[in-house]
């Protein structure tokens, strides 16, 4: 493998962007080779802001493509499974956005083909490599704050998306609560066995007509009897809601809200600062910048990427058991669905 990594972007949409704007001026490692789009317009103006040399007509074109090494899949979720198929075959390693596909069949086939290839896959999780929750999950594998016996994850974000994307996203557990469940696993390093999900519409009446929800608190219970919480809505006036704490035998780690500034004003009538960081643009974009190159490196290394195919599988698994719990009524072990049992 060459020592600088071609890159075939998939998707210039507002994550597409994200990481297209990452690899050009954020990763000398890599260099973005094409970029192609359902929206031609879009893919040609991400090519001219990104001085990516070569606009393609289709994902196809990108696979055939032999100076591209590797591919990033960041177009519509109902995509991603097939074109990760289809990347596989063509011999490309893949950068694949969350979630590979809302079904486990497809995934599965996914994965497969992976496999079968030997490609590499990594997953879209980049809250992973925020040096905040990074620093979470030290303090449990290092015993610093003892043994886990509890975990709070609150994910608000500062406004629901447009209800037409909300009739697609395949809800809120598969499009928001999924970077939740993966960063559970992550922080606690074990797997989760039961969720019991309790949830409603309290922002906007429109996302209860499409099917979904805008607010859930979901109960976890890890295989090391670790209990933890999430804590979802789809608008927090305030801005974007990122916390998390544990609680172990020997104390407590928490992580706080990102603010533009640490100034604090002080008066008479008052002590405040300035509300947090608006969205995952502004909070995440050095994680965006930590996953891509570490995917970068473990493609030229030749070493395992830090979030698997299989690492994007269980959460969905998760997010259908949340679901499932929702409209049961009750708790759900995530056996019952992650053969595909899915209702």
């Amino acid at each position: 493998m060459k020592s600088k990594l071609n890159i075939g972007l998939i998707g210039a949409g507002r994550i597409g962007k994200v990481h297209g704007e990452t690899i050009a001026f954020r990763v000398p490692e890599a260099s973005l080779v094409a970029v192609t789009d359902a929206n031609p317009e879009a893919a040609a103006a991400l090519a001219a802001r990104c001085a990516i040399p070569h606009v393609a007509t289709n994902a196809g074109e990108v696979f055939a493509n032999k100076d591209i090494d590797a591919v990033l899949i960041c177009s519509s979720t109902n995509t991603h499974a097939d074109l990760a198929v289809q990347a596989a075959e063509a011999g490309k390693h893949i950068f694949c956005e969350k979630p590979i596909d809302h079904t486990l069949e497809k995934i599965d086939r996914a994965l497969e083909a992976v496999a079968r290839n030997n490609v590499k896959m990594q997953v879209g999780f980049n809250r992973r490599f925020d040096a905040n929750f990074a620093r979470v999950r030290q303090s449990i594998l290092s015993g610093e704050i003892g043994t886990p016996h509890l975990m709070h994850i609150v994910s608000r974000d500062p406004g629901p998306p447009p209800i037409s994307y909300i009739k697609v996203s395949g809800g809120m557990f598969l499009d928001m609560t999924i970077h939740d469940f993966d960063m559970a696993r992550f922080l606690i390093g074990e797997e989760v066995t039961e969720v019991y999900a309790a949830a409603g519409v309290r922002v906007d009446p429109e996302i209860g007509n499409a099917g979904d929800v805008d607010t859930a608190v979901i109960l976890l219970r890890f295989a090391n009897g670790v209990i933890g919480t999430i804590d979802n809505c789809r608008m927090a006036p305030y801005g974007y809601d990122q916390r998390v704490e544990v609680l172990g035998s020997k104390g407590a780690i928490s992580t706080e809200n990102q603010y533009p500034n640490r100034a604090v004003v002080s008066t008479a009538e008052s002590v405040r600062r300035d509300l947090p960081l608006n969205f995952f643009m502004e909070r995440y974009l050095d994680s965006f910048e930590r996953e891509l190159r570490e995917f970068v490196a473990a493609v030229v290394n030749d070493r395992p990427t830090p979030v698997t195919a299989a690492d994007g599988r269980v959460p969905v698994v998760m997010a259908l058991a949340a679901k499932k719990s929702y409209l049961e009524g009750r708790p759900v072990k995530l056996s019952e669905v992650s053969n595909g049992g899915q209702s």
